[in-house]
């Protein structure tokens, strides 16, 4: 063999042994989170097809799997025990069989899921079984159990795509204490994510030893409720401050996020939120070079994909055919007659027969002498005629309970101002908005165009007041006397009924606002409802048989000549009429 052929062998052979060596592979992360019961492509509450859903979610990742195959890792985020009518009726009627929410993660193939708040609001009884009946790995390194100081689910999964190496770190937000009784969350607690995420980064990548470190975190971007121990939406910090993550998927906010954060040892992390309803999946890309077994390039990119258009699965649907026909039929159950239309858009300008329908009979079902409510949905309404059991869900979404807490008419003013200082500019001229408007929040279903969250904008009934938008913050309500006429005395104790996510804390009207000690507010609870605030609302509807709202007129906003044209420029702006 002549020295040449010698030397073009040998290096084939070189060149072959440096492939050999080298290996690239492409993974896919797919993300949803705050499902909120959108499984299927209709809306139970409005009896009309749905945009998105996990049903047209499956079409995509079925597309998706059929590239990459067990190179796709499927997560979600949480939030999916509670939102649409099909969640109740799994959860509180049907609570013997598996779980809805468990059917479909089991049916879809999900690799891991997490807990969101509104996943430990029904309680122990509905969670713990979820927990059970779901067949991937339910994670929370921050979810632990007080009897023994460790995690209540898994803190982390591990995923092997590949032969790659996937660790997947859940949390929750800590700040569940501020919305839900301990009831419903007795015998755990729940860490601060920053501190909690950087002792688990810690101990998976000394004991898993993995190619990527994922967060599956139930917790917003940044902002919420910040306390002395603990902040609400913590992604952001996290990304910072605690180094190894490759990616963040998040949510609760229900805002779509796509960023790449630097953290505290110059590294970019990426972290990617879907929004809520499955209108929307974040997906990942991922790239992984190894050479002689060494991982030596690594390429991350995000986007979020629209499902508005993403056909829907047919073969899913058919799959849960019987329980959406059980579900359609106890939605349409009819509860009562309405004699007049109600609708939620009118929460926001006045007295309005739809949030007074719900102080009037949470007057009637406790006896208390003052009532708050906010509009927990931004443009719902129930139309004149049979009201059925899926009107009360527009009525009233989540399962809140009924309380009835005592305060001192101070601390209703306080709470009160501090409800309408989130819901009303100071106008200083007849030209300016009357609501607190922010047009970038306009795709934020909790916002929707207002710079807050609108389930705290509190009205109340029993009283009669004013709202006077030329005045400062903390200046705006003037409380007139009690609505059958007697004083309202700033030192008297009144009993005030409300939900109990207000009740617990919720939006810290009562701590902030009325300025009552987080930790004597449930001291100051004279009543709490064995069941669910929509059971109490529509057994009263059942009772009446035929309700004619309407407005009750105990407060309005001044000065008129003021109020009067810009709540009409206002509600053009929000809701185009």
């Amino acid at each position: 063999m002549s020295r040449v052929n010698t030397l073009i062998i040998t290096m084939l052979l070189s060149a072959m042994t440096a492939m050999a060596a080298e290996r690239t592979v492409e993974l896919k992360v797919i993300e949803t989170s705050d499902v909120h019961g959108y499984f299927f492509p209709y809306d139970f509450m409005e009896k009309k097809p749905l945009k998105g859903t996990l049903s047209c979610a499956n079409s995509y990742v079925k597309r998706m799997r059929q590239q990459y195959g067990d190179r796709l890792l499927l997560i979600d985020n949480g939030d999916i025990l509670q939102g649409q009518p099909c969640s109740y009726w799994s959860n509180m009627v049907m609570p013997h069989d598996e779980n809805l929410a468990a059917s479909v993660v089991n049916y879809m193939g999900y690799d891991a899921e997490t807990v969101g708040n509104h996943d430990i609001e029904p309680g122990h009884k509905v969670y713990d079984k979820w927990i059970r009946e779901v067949r991937c790995p339910v994670i929370g390194a921050n979810i632990v159990n007080r009897a023994d100081g460790q995690p209540y689910v898994k803190p982390y999964s591990v995923h092997y795509k590949d032969g790659v190496k996937i660790v997947v770190i859940g949390m929750l937000t800590p700040a569940i204490p501020n919305w839900l009784h301990e009831n419903v969350w007795k015998g755990l607690e729940f860490e601060e994510m920053v501190a909690c995420a950087k002792k688990w980064v810690k101990y998976v990548k000394e004991v898993e030893r993995p190619d990527l470190v994922f967060g599956l975190f139930h917790s917003g971007f940044h902002g919420g409720i910040v306390t002395d121990k603990y902040a609400e939406n913590a992604t952001e910090a996290v990304a910072k401050e605690v180094s190894g993550f490759d990616i963040i998927f998040f949510g609760h906010d229900h805002q779509v996020h796509n960023v790449w954060v630097t953290n505290s040892s110059g590294q970019k992390v990426l972290c990617l939120d879907p929004s809520c309803y499955v209108r929307n999946v974040a997906e990942a890309t991922i790239s992984l070079t190894y050479k002689d077994g060494r991982m030596v390039k690594k390429d991350i990119n995000g986007r979020i994909v629209s499902m508005d258009n993403e056909a829907v699965d047919e073969q899913m649907v058919e799959h849960f055919s019987k329980r959406i026909e059980q579900i359609r039929k106890y939605v349409d159950q009819p509860i009562g007659i309405f004699e007049n239309p109600v609708y939620t858009r009118d929460c926001f300008f006045g007295n309005s027969p739809f949030c007074d329908l719900i102080h009037n009979l949470q007057l009637q079902i406790t006896g208390a002498d003052i009532s708050f409510n906010a509009p927990l949905s931004f443009n719902a309404s129930i139309n004149a005629g049979t009201v059925t059991m899926s009107d009360m869900f527009k009525l009233y979404r989540f399962e809140n309970l009924l309380y009835v807490l005592n305060m001192t008419g101070r601390e209703i003013q306080g709470h009160l101002e501090m409800s309408y200082d989130m819901w009303t500019n100071t106008m200083r001229s007849p030209d300016d908005h009357i609501m607190l408007l922010n047009d970038g929040a306009k795709e934020d279903q909790q916002r929707s165009g207002f710079k807050n969250y609108t389930f705290n904008f509190d009205s109340a009934s029993g009283i009669d007041y004013e709202v006077d938008i030329t005045k400062p913050n903390g200046q705006k309500v003037r409380i007139l006397r009690l609505s059958d006429g007697r004083p309202f005395e700033p030192d008297r104790w009144y009993r005030v009924v409300m939900n109990s996510y207000r009740g617990n804390g919720g939006g810290e009207l009562l701590t902030h606002g009325a300025g009552i000690p987080k930790d004597s507010i449930s001291k100051r609870i004279v009543y709490q409802s064995e069941l669910d605030q929509r059971h109490y609302l529509t057994e009263e509807i059942r009772r009446m048989g035929k309700v004619v709202p309407k407005a009750n007129s105990n407060w309005r906003f001044v000065p008129e000549e003021w109020a009067r044209p810009a709540i009409e420029r206002d509600r053009k702006h929000l809701f185009g009429e």
